[in-house]
């Protein structure tokens, strides 16, 4: 335990902050006590970074490169990023440190649960994106997504999450568009928006940022 150091990348003060509380949650579940998760936090300029997404650029990767490094230079092991767009131009730049790495630990958990197919649920641009179907497909697994107007309204609930602005009625309507699916195939949540809102107790429901803050957790 001692030999591994976490080190969180803040972005998004949302997004971060539901991050950090969910490993403080798990972690205390885990050691019990008044225990909270050891980590560092380092800072980026999200402006800056969110300017630029979702779309990969020479300019985006100079900027994560840059936060990489800084990051680097703290007493660390293991770096969390609280974006799963982001990873793609991690995989892009130099990294010396162990990413925890939501697409590739997902896709670990999946060839645990030896699934072949999963419906993505996430903002529409990860939906239509080659980034995670390459990465899935390379490992056999298939990767389906809503109906466009499904697609419009996950992506219109995951806007107005970001924007604080989703009440009760369009939670339930989330939630019903996962249980249509789940009915048949399991579902993948791949946006920290969806995840803050998730359906409870679903057990065809797997969560990308769930997976990625539960490694941490296991690392630690």
């Amino acid at each position: 335990m001692d030999s591994v150091k976490l080190a969180v990348l803040g972005l998004g003060s949302q997004t971060t902050t539901f991050y950090i509380s969910e490993l403080n949650r798990l972690y205390n579940d885990k050691y019990g006590g008044y225990s909270t998760c050891p980590l560092i936090m380092w800072n980026a300029n999200f402006d800056a970074i969110n300017s630029l997404l979702p779309n990969i650029s020479e300019e985006l990767n100079s900027l994560t490169q840059g936060c990489i490094n800084e990051i680097e230079k703290l007493d660390i092991s293991h770096i969390l990023v609280p974006n799963i767009t982001l990873h793609e131009s991690i995989d892009q730049i130099e990294v010396r440190k162990t990413i925890l790495h939501p697409v590739y630990l997902t896709v670990a958990k999946i060839k645990i649960l030896k699934l072949s197919k999963v419906v993505l649920m996430a903002s529409e641009y990860t939906m239509n994106s080659a980034y995670v179907r390459s990465v899935f497909n390379a490992n056999k697994i298939e990767i389906e997504i809503p109906s466009e107007e499904d697609r419009l309204q996950i992506d219109t609930f995951r806007k107005q999450v970001y924007a604080k602005k989703e009440t009760e009625e369009v939670i339930v309507n989330f939630h019903e568009i996962v249980e249509k699916y789940t009915v048949k195939t399991t579902v993948l949540l791949a946006c920290t928006e969806l995840s803050v809102f998730k359906p409870k107790n679903n057990k065809r429901l797997l969560d990308m940022v769930e997976i990625q803050i539960m490694e941490a957790i296991n690392v630690l």
